[in-house]
């Protein structure tokens, strides 16, 4: 598991900026909603190097900073691609709550594209938009959520990707 000390301003920024929904009904009724972007969090290579040991994905380009810096066109380590789509449940947790959900389930990406590498010590933020809502045959309702990754300083996001969540009421 990642050691994420970064996560305390999860709660204060949910408080602030995240969409709340009392049930799905209304959930259903706010298709195309966007919602605030999130806080800022920052890449570390203490991360990186968390992420690299959980997926056993030990790249020089990810974990050997000198060789990095010597070696390739960015001047340093960059994240794994996939780390930054494995950010996105952390930033939903800011960005989306419906109230009467009693339990939520990752289901799936779709249409999942990295436009632009991460430099550690980036900072990585999310925005998202609702792009549907169906009533799932085993029960609850399919949420597909536009998630868009964005970095700092930087034109084109990390990664842009549709999340597939199941909500059960």
């Amino acid at each position: 598991m990642l050691d994420l000390p970064q996560l305390d301003w999860i709660p204060t920024l949910a408080q602030k900026t995240r969409m709340t929904f009392e049930n799905i009904a209304e959930l259903k009724s706010n298709i195309g909603a966007e919602f605030s972007s999130t806080g800022w969090f920052e890449v570390t290579q203490d991360l990186v190097h968390q992420f690299a040991d959980a997926t056993k994905d030990h790249q020089w380009i990810h974990t050997d900073p000198e060789r990095a810096a010597k070696e390739t066109p960015f001047g340093g380590p960059i994240a794994h691609g996939f780390y930054s789509l494995s950010l996105i449940p952390m930033f939903m947790e800011t960005m989306l709550h419906v109230s009467s959900a009693r339990m939520g389930i990752n289901y799936g990406m779709n249409k999942v594209r990295f436009p632009h590498h991460v430099p550690v010590g980036s900072q990585l933020k999310c925005t998202g938009k609702i792009l549907s809502v169906e009533d799932n045959p085993s029960g609850g309702v399919k949420l597909i959520v536009l998630a868009t990754v964005l970095i700092r300083d930087v034109t084109k996001p990390a990664c842009v990707a549709e999340l597939i969540s199941l909500l059960f009421e």
